[in-house]
């Protein structure tokens, strides 16, 4: 199967992870139908690049696509794909497990990612589960709690000291000479992992707008070939508008785009509590860029604030999620969306990973005595 580059279009015969003129590369389309089975890998078995190693799957993908209440105050129909039901609570894990599949296939022995949270995670705990050996690495600045959820699993995790932005080049560079397979944010089995996301919403409803927080870009590309590639094959009519959303604090893809840029610029000073879609300098941005502009597609950036409120909202639904997942509620505030649009929104990773900036509920305290006055 070819990989193409989606910036200059050169097609490559073996497995590579980013073109000669250093953009991400990806399979080219699947067309098929969808077959009857128990899971997505199942069901889309034609559209996968390598064949799924089920008896290593952890169970991720089929996650449910919550009707939201939300959605009235806004004169929409909204749903919410609950990615923090996967295996390590995030949306990772598909791309993850795909990637592994070929990695075990092509007889490595060990695997990589360079990451300080739910790709860490993930990469850890599959590597785990295949018995591979996970190379896991880490920024100097990368939290002891975060370094706990992947220490777990027994990968080698190693803290870097220097720049974290060369970081991501260097990893590819020293897996390729010392056999280790790096499943980065925008390894092309990664992307196809994600294409899952779209296959499963399109099996539920037929959305008219799909919200995708939006860092490295990877989730958005893999959401997008999706649907695509299920219109490409006739099996939905129309194609949804995808939004990527972006923190006002890290938003290099959005500023580019409002600005009319052909490519993206680095983000200097990031700040945002969405430490998860923080990437300045995304190195699939240049990528979802150019998707934007083809589909006439939209990209939206959301204040913490608007962050913090969104996360307040879905807690109100009984759904606890990082900040990142939020993003795409907060952004329905600056959506002049159609009256009754079907629209979906990708909820990335569990509240769980960032208990630190969760918003405080209000806990009051009673003597045992006075208990009955204090329930009423």
């Amino acid at each position: 199967m070819k990989l193409r580059c989606p910036i200059c279009g050169k097609t490559y015969e073996k497995p590579v992870q980013r073109c000669e003129c250093d953009e991400p590369v990806e399979f080219e389309a699947f067309r098929s139908e969808p077959y009857i089975g128990k899971n997505v890998w199942e069901r889309f078995y034609d559209f996968w690049p390598v064949k799924p190693a089920l008896e290593f799957s952890l169970g991720e993908g089929d996650t449910p696509l919550v009707k939201s209440r939300l959605g009235r105050e806004f004169g929409i129909k909204l749903y919410l794909k609950n990615e923090t039901v996967n295996p390590t609570w995030s949306f990772k894990d598909r791309g993850t497990f795909l990637a592994m599949s070929y990695a075990l296939k092509a007889g490595y022995k060990a695997v990589g990612t360079v990451s300080t949270g739910n790709m860490a995670a993930s990469v850890a705990a599959y590597a785990s589960r295949f018995g591979l050996k996970a190379k896991i690495f880490v920024s100097e600045s990368a939290s002891e709690e975060k370094l706990k959820a992947v220490g777990v699993y027994g990968g080698d995790v190693i803290r870097v000291r220097g720049d974290y932005g060369r970081l991501y080049f260097e990893s590819l560079k020293l897996g390729e000479k010392l056999g280790v397979h790096f499943i980065n944010s925008d390894n092309p089995f990664r992307i196809e992992g994600y294409k899952g996301i779209a296959f499963e919403i399109a099996e539920e409803v037929s959305p008219d707008y799909v919200l995708i927080p939006t860092s490295s870009g990877g989730l958005f590309r893999g959401i997008a070939k999706g649907f695509t590639e299920l219109h490409e094959s006739g099996l939905i009519d129309d194609l949804p508008t995808l939004i990527a959303v972006q923190a006002e604090g890290c938003s290099p893809i959005c500023r580019a785009f409002k600005e009319g840029k052909a490519k993206i610029e680095r983000f200097e000073n990031p700040k945002t509590i969405a430490k998860a879609i923080a990437n300045p300098y995304p190195p699939s941005g240049n990528a979802v860029l150019k998707l934007l502009r083809e589909f006439g597609w939209g990209c939206v950036s959301v204040s913490d604030e608007e962050i913090k409120e969104g996360q307040r909202k879905l807690a109100g639904e009984g759904l606890f999620v990082q900040p990142a997942s939020a993003t795409g509620i907060a952004a329905l505030e600056k959506l002049d969306l159609p009256e009754g649009a079907k629209v979906v929104s990708i909820l990335t990773g569990s509240g769980l990973k960032t208990l630190k900036n969760t918003p405080a509920g209000k806990i009051r305290e009673c003597p045992l005595e006075e208990l009955e006055n204090c329930l009423r």
